[in-house]
């Protein structure tokens, strides 16, 4: 693993700062971030393919006032290109009894609408699992390529929280695996 000194000390007594522009290697990166755990989201969109999906641990919240939040999508993903041009979305926070859509929506290959009694459309006709303890739909307020991804900003329209997702166990991804939080992981 490549580290680098901000700072040392110098035999003089001073600070010498390292000015590196060396970007760590990718592989570096996600290992970082493989020590990070993220909720797990399934966002959906109505892309001018049709209906698209894909698992996401990126779902943050931006502003509560107007209510916005944000996401990001790798380019290399196999739904790129049709998740990025699409106009509404849905973000499904899934729990734990939810780890099948999950892990359909992160399978590259499938189609992830051929089974039709897990998903439905909603009355403004974006495509959801009607399964999700919670979920939040939106429209596009503005996309930034950054790097080899984009971050997608919406702006949320409406809501749900199943009447039975308060103590629901929520999906969380860490280390390249699944796992859910719940009594037993509660530390205070």
């Amino acid at each position: 693993m490549k580290h680098q000194t901000l700072a040392h000390h110098a035999t003089d007594g001073s600070d010498e700062r390292a000015s590196s522009t060396t970007d760590i290697s990718r592989d570096d990166f996600a290992h970082v971030f493989r020590q990070y755990p993220g909720g797990v989201a399934v966002i959906t969109a109505d892309s001018p393919d049709g209906p698209v999906a894909l698992t996401a641990t990126s779902v943050v919240s931006v502003s509560a006032e107007p209510p916005l939040l944000a996401f990001s999508i790798s380019h290399r993903a196999s739904t790129a290109a049709s998740i990025r041009s699409a106009h509404s979305y849905v973000v499904h926070f899934l729990g734990k009894d939810q780890l099948d859509i999950a892990q359909l929506c992160a399978t590259s290959g499938v189609d992830r609408f051929a089974d039709t009694r897990l998903w439905a459309r909603l009355d403004t006709g974006e495509p959801y699992f009607p399964s999700a303890p919670a979920w939040v739909a939106g429209t596009q307020v503005d996309q930034l390529d950054a790097g080899a991804a984009s971050i997608i900003l919406l702006r949320a329209t409406q809501s749900a929280v199943a009447p039975h997702a308060d103590g629901t166990p929520p999906l969380v991804y860490f280390n390249r695996g699944w796992h859910h939080l719940g009594e037993h992981s509660q530390v205070s």
